[in-house]
C-alpha cells in the first residue's frame, strides 16, 4: 500500500481527486467506460467536493456503485448513505448509471444479491474508501468475514461504529442508529483495479496506526487493504499522528512510503 501524507485534509482530497480523476479518465480512454464504488461519509466530503470540480471528466460513461447502506433507514434521511451519494456526487456530476443499496426495502437481502450481480459483470476500475474510527471499512466492523466471495453481506454494527454515526452528528443518540447494514464485502473491495483511501481528522489517528503498524487481520478490518497491488492510503498530519516516529519521519521526508503487507 502506498502512503501519501499530506499537510491538512483540503490539500489531501485536491491531491485524492486527481488520482481519481485521472483513474476514471484512463479508464473511459481504454475500455469506453469507468465502473467505480464510491464510499460517503462526513470523512469524504472534502475529497468528493473536490472531484466533482476535476475537469475532464465525461461523467455520462461512469458507472456508480454503492458502498454500504443502514438497513431500515430511508433515503430521505440525513444519515442515509444514498442521500449523501446523491448529493455529493451523482446530481453534481450528472452520472446516469448508477446502483444504489435500498436499505429499507422489503428484503434487504433481495437487493444485496440484485446489486450484487450487477456488480459482477465487469471489473471495478477504481474503489473510494474511508476507514472508519474503529478500522472497518465499508460497513464491515471488526471481526470482519475476510473469507466470503459474496459481493455485498448483510453486517451487524458494532458499538464503536454506532456511536461514530451520533459524532459525526448524523443521529441524534445511539437508539436511532440501525444495528444492521448491507456492506460490500472486504474480498469484493480488493477486486477492484485501485484503490483510493482518504481517512483525514486525528479521531482516525488509532485506526490509521492500526492499519499500517499491526498484523493483517479481521480484527482490523481495514489492514486487509495492504494486500492491494495499487491502493493508496491517503492521511493528513492528525490522522497520521499516533503513526511510529520513524514511518512518521519517512512519511514527512518523502510525503508518501509504501507499507509491505
Amino acid at each position: 500500500m502506498l502512503v501519501k501524507l499530506f499537510k491538512d485534509k483540503i490539500s489531501m482530497a485536491h491531491a485524492a481527486a486527481g488520482q481519481a480523476a485521472a483513474a476514471i479518465s484512463r479508464a473511459i480512454e481504454e475500455r469506453g467506460r469507468a465502473r467505480i464504488v464510491a464510499a460517503t461519509a462526513a470523512s469524504q466530503l472534502e475529497f468528493l467536493d473536490a472531484l466533482t470540480h476535476e475537469p475532464g471528466i465525461d461523467w455520462p460513461k461512469v458507472e456508480a456503485f454503492h458502498l454500504d447502506e443502514y438497513i431500515g433507514l430511508p433515503a430521505t434521511h440525513p444519515g442515509s448513505f444514498r442521500k449523501m451519494l446523491m448529493e455529493q456526487l451523482i446530481r453534481k456530476t450528472g452520472i446516469v448509471d448508477y446502483h444504489l443499496l435500498e436499505g429499507d426495502a422489503a428484503d434487504p437481502s433481495e437487493v444485496a444479491r440484485n446489486v450484487g450481480r450487477r456488480l459482477l459483470s465487469a471489473p471495478v476500475d477504481v474503489a473510494f474508501l474511508g476507514v472508519g474510527e474503529n478500522g472497518h471499512i465499508a460497513f464491515n466492523d471488526p471481526p470482519a468475514d475476510f473469507t466470503t466471495e459474496v459481493p455485498y453481506i448483510i453486517v451487524n454494527l458494532d458499538e464503536a461504529c454506532r456511536r461514530q454515526q451520533v459524532g459525526e452528528a448524523w443521529f441524534g443518540d445511539i437508539s436511532q442508529v440501525p444495528r444492521r447494514a448491507i456492506s460490500m464485502s472486504p474480498r469484493q473491495i480488493l477486486k477492484a483495479r485501485e484503490l483510493i483511501v482518504v481517512v483525514p481528522d486525528q479521531r482516525k489517528a488509532q485506526a490509521v496506526k492500526a492499519c499500517l503498524e499491526g498484523e493483517i487481520s479481521p480484527q482490523v478490518p481495514a489492514s486487509i487493504l495492504r494486500q492491494h497491488r495499487n491502493a493508496a492510503l491517503y492521511v493528513d498530519t492528525e490522522s497520521a499522528s499516533l503513526l511510529q516516529p520513524a514511518l512518521l519521519s519517512r512519511l514527512n521526508q518523502e510525503s508518501q512510503t509504501v507499507i509491505n503487507s
